[in-house]
């Protein structure tokens, strides 16, 4: 659902921007400069997107000082210092969210001594274990399991088919997309000739505050500590968090990250897609892990890395650049031994 739509007037005003053009366009939704149309706001944060930016149809655009005058390109423009966040509060007038709704579905099943909140939503079919705690203004979708003695914070969303096993704790603010498992048991086993014996997994999985998690994400509850994530920390989809992991607060983890077990991340760490860290690691706050990477050592605060196995990002580039170069180095030498041996016949 959308809002009524906003003129450019309106849309400066929201943003605190310059109006340059015609105040009485009205836009009614957001695309990128490549696809908008005359009734949608766009946006231009970087030079390199000139190019679309000089054939856009948007009907207004949301640019820096830089870019106020560039032409050609859309006539009607607000500048403001960072399009980005801009693009965010108009964002949030166009399409506002649907508000909470609040009861318990038919379906529902809500075992004894479960305690809910104010304003509280169990959607069809969902499973709340006994003795679950669940607080103010939770929306819990259809299908979601909420496990026995669970503890969930206020105003938390949790998407359909969320598994929040026994003894999980959830902050307040958390958002649970479509699929994630919190609280499974984490993988440990001592091999022997008989057969894996299975080692217990009696650690909490607790998720602080403001945490969102992506859908088919998965974290692992402790084996005999407890499994962390903390405050502000946002997760994305597929993303695997092993048993007794601590994750500070604020970090990005991106999609395909596995974190084996017992890894400490600190805090305002990011994390890109597909990288991989090794068990009983520790990477340094504000540490940045390039995609793909391996991490098979701790990582000091504030070093950037990438590779594997993992590097300062600038070595690491260096040794591509240098594994490039070999196939040219191998045709030089080929070539020279072609005519040394031309010269010795």
């Amino acid at each position: 659902m959308t809002a009524a739509p906003l003129s450019a007037a309106e849309v400066a005003t929201l943003v605190g921007g310059a109006l340059v053009g015609d105040g009485a366009v009205l836009v009614s939704a957001v695309a990128p400069l490549d696809r908008a149309g005359p009734k949608d706001l766009s946006f231009l944060s970087a030079g390199r997107y000139l190019p679309a930016f000089h054939t856009s149809r948007a009907g207004l655009v949301l640019c820096t000082r830089e870019h106020e005058t560039a032409q050609p390109g859309p006539a009607t423009r607000i500048v403001v210092d960072d399009p980005h966040r801009a693009l965010l509060r108009v964002v949030r007038a166009l399409y506002p969210e649907a508000p909470r709704r609040f009861g318990v579905d038919p379906t529902a099943t809500v075992g004894e001594g479960v305690i809910l909140g104010r304003d509280v939503f169990l959607g069809p079919h969902v499973v709340v274990g006994p003795g679950a705690r669940l607080g103010d203004r939770v929306e819990v979708m259809a299908g979601a399991v909420i496990g026995n003695g669970v503890t969930v914070g206020d105003d938390v969303t949790i998407h359909p088919r969320v598994v929040c096993y026994p003894g999980t704790i959830v902050g307040s603010r958390v958002i649970l997309h479509s699929g994630v498992c919190l609280g499974a048991d984490g993988f440990g086993y001592i091999p022997g000739q008989a057969g894996h014996t299975k080692i217990p997994q009696v650690g909490r999985c607790i998720i602080g505050d403001d945490v969102e998690i992506g859908a088919n994400s998965t974290v692992d509850r402790g084996s005999v500590d407890d499994t962390v994530i903390g405050p502000g920390t946002k997760i994305d989809n597929l993303v695997q968090v092993g048993h007794n992991c601590r994750i500070g607060a604020r970090c990005l983890i991106m999609a395909q990250v596995g974190l084996a077990g017992s890894c400490h991340v600190e805090d305002d760490v990011i994390i890109a897609g597909q990288a991989g860290v090794a068990g009983h690691l520790t990477v340094g706050k504000a540490a940045r892990i390039g995609a793909q990477s391996g991490v098979l050592r701790d990582v000091a605060p504030g070093l950037m890395v990438s590779g594997f196995p993992a590097r300062p990002h600038r070595e690491s580039m260096r040794a591509h650049a240098a594994l490039y170069r070999l196939a040219g180095i191998v045709d030089e030498l080929e070539e020279m031994l072609e005519r040394a041996g031309r010269t010795a016949g």
